[in-house]
């Protein structure tokens, strides 16, 4: 019989993996007893988590679950430092994302098993788990998608008229790519306009977030221990093995605890799941890394592993605003908090789970894959990455590219009225990163790091073609009332691109912009400006941090994969049927 402190199992960070894999292993077999240490606070039944439409307030500065990561100031960005926001609640990522369904290419996971030699992670063996974790909700019979599974994907509570604008200006403004009727399904819908699909139950208009189906439902079982709002320190290890984690509350929330070191046992293993910014930290505490890193942070090297959060990579995006029409249909009301809008549509979304609380907003996009005309657009600076990375996987997409009905950003520093915001990003940055750990000891201490976003001429190249393209189709959609001037380039007096406060829609085929050299320059510095994120013995690493190379998606679908083929490899090690 264990002991007070000791567990089968234990979890060091509660995000999105260690909820789903914790739940598929202890509905398997209950008798396990398993330990989640959580930075943040639990979600349950929080309707800031559950309805969708709250998603934006996760973003706001006064946010309790979301941790801003910053790193250096850096030179490509003109000295700006980003801030790259990360889940700090149980179930990560999965409870404040955008609930955007978002798979990635089949020859992302491909690179995986063949480029970067890992058996068993290519699209064949990732798509029955990407099929496991889902019910999808949008149309039957579809080979690629999952019927039985806990999470709902569908088109949300309303497929709101921003992202019909969109797809009206598709039809007429590039024909030539057409619609697809499923832009996620792994192996199609590239270069095709269409609806997106989203972690929204169809029926209830809930979020499918991973706490409220794979973890609270086991919360019955006292064999389950969570342990939100505290921190955890690092793993200890006996002669190699894991053996416990070291972890105290953490003073965001508990401000007057003790800070005095606690300590776990684990009998079984010790899981590292922590997410891509919160793991290689761990494990550098721990005293696996690169012997380098280690020793500047006074930590004694355990494991020389030079690649932990060596090869950060992120997808480099904009987001920016536009007033839209006051007959849109748009979150703003929402994410603001006023009380008759709340009122409005919760009512709603508690009566049939429709209505604008149960949207996130994003309702058309395009995975865009430039042809050899905008190729020559996008010019010079990306024909080598595109020779290199692109032109032998046609799967692979240069840009994602969506318009979001509501103000995406700080909304105390923009008035009150109707917005959309249009997001544009590079979905393979050649930029690489890192993150490392500043200090052995001090868990608050911030890391070294540098997300290398706009390092590398062809991720500016692409991003400069890309607010070209999303600028033609901005201010040809029916909502278009204008640019947010200060959250847009400042072009010259004179200039076609210049942006207008207050302005009504041009005709379909109104003449493209003709861009200048300064506006090019002027583009590059608005986006170094503004751009932002978007083994040893018995010790498992079970996260996105894990995977060896970006993909072309929000990251949410990735992980749940990632996670499903965990839970199946660590049941399998553990004897245990039925995961």
């Amino acid at each position: 019989m264990l002991s007070a402190n000791e567990y089968d199992i234990i979890f060091a960070g509660g995000g999105t993996t260690a909820c789903l894999v914790a739940g598929r292993l202890i509905a398997a077999e209950p008798s396990l007893r398993i330990l989640i240490v959580e930075s943040g606070p639990r979600t349950l039944e929080d309707l800031a988590h559950v309805q969708p439409a709250r998603f934006a307030t996760h973003l706001q500065p006064n946010t309790r679950t979301v941790k801003f990561m910053a790193s250096k100031p850096a030179a490509a960005l003109d000295g700006r430092s980003v801030i790259v926001p990360t889940g700090q609640c149980l179930g990560g990522g999965s409870s404040v994302n955008f609930t955007v369904y978002n798979r990635a290419s089949a020859s992302d996971f491909d690179d995986w098993e063949r480029k970067y030699k890992n058996p068993g992670w290519g699209s064949d063996d990732m798509l029955p788990y990407l099929k496991k974790v889902e019910t999808y909700q949008v149309q039957p019979d579809k080979e690629t998608h999952g019927y039985s599974g806990p999470l709902s994907v569908s088109l949300g509570g309303i497929v709101g008229n921003v992202g019909e604008d969109f797809l009206e200006v598709a039809g007429h403004y590039d024909p030539k790519r057409g619609r697809t009727d499923d832009i996620s399904g792994v192996t199609s819908g590239i270069n095709k306009y269409g609806h997106c699909r989203k972690w929204i139950s169809a029926t209830t208009g809930r979020r499918s977030d991973v706490p409220h189906h794979f973890i609270y439902p086991q919360s019955h079982n006292p064999n389950l221990v969570i342990l939100t709002e505290h921190l955890v320190k690092r793993v200890v290890f006996e002669n190699n093995r894991a053996v416990s984690v070291e972890y105290f509350p953490n003073a965001k929330f508990h401000p007057e605890a003790s800070q005095e070191i606690l300590n776990a046992r684990a009998t079984r293993l010790v899981i590292v799941s922590a997410g891509s910014c919160g793991s290689p930290l761990i494990l550098e505490r721990s005293g696996i890394g690169a012997t380098n890193v280690l020793q500047a942070a006074g930590v004694k090297p355990l494991v020389d592993l030079p690649g932990v959060g060596a090869t950060y990579q992120d997808h480099t995006g904009m987001f920016p605003v536009f007033h839209a029409s006051d007959e849109s249909e748009t979150l703003d009301a929402i994410v603001r908090g006023k009380p008759e809008e709340i009122e409005k549509w919760s009512a709603k979304w508690l009566q049939s789970g429709s209505g604008l609380m149960a949207s996130n907003g994003l309702d058309a996009g395009l995975k865009l894959r430039p042809d050899e005309e905008e190729l020559k657009a996008i010019g010079p600076d990306f024909t080598p990455r595109w020779k290199e990375y692109y032109a032998d996987a046609p799967d692979k997409p240069v840009l994602f590219f969506a318009p979001l009905s509501l103000l995406v950003g700080n909304v105390l520093l923009a008035p009150e009225r109707k917005y959309f915001t249009f997001s544009y990003y590079v979905q393979y940055p050649a930029s690489t990163g890192h993150i490392h750990i500043s200090s052995g000891e001090d868990v608050y201490a911030a890391p070294d790091f540098d997300p290398a976003f706009l390092t590398k001429p062809e991720d500016v190249a692409a991003l400069r073609w890309g607010y070209k393209v999303m600028r033609e189709f901005t201010r040809r959609m029916k909502c278009y009332r204008g640019e947010y001037t200060p959250w847009h380039p400042q072009f010259p007096e004179g200039s076609e691109g210049t942006c207008r406060h207050e302005a009504m829609p041009v005709p379909m085929d109104a003449p493209n912009i003709k861009w200048t050299a300064e506006d090019n320059k002027i583009i590059d510095k608005y986006h170094r400006d503004f751009a932002e994120f978007f083994v040893v013995l018995i010790l498992i690493i079970t996260d996105l941090s894990i995977a060896p190379s970006n993909v072309s998606a929000n990251t949410y679908s990735t992980t749940l994969g990632i996670a499903e083929k965990a839970a199946a490899i660590i049941a399998e090690d553990l004897g245990i049927k039925g995961v």
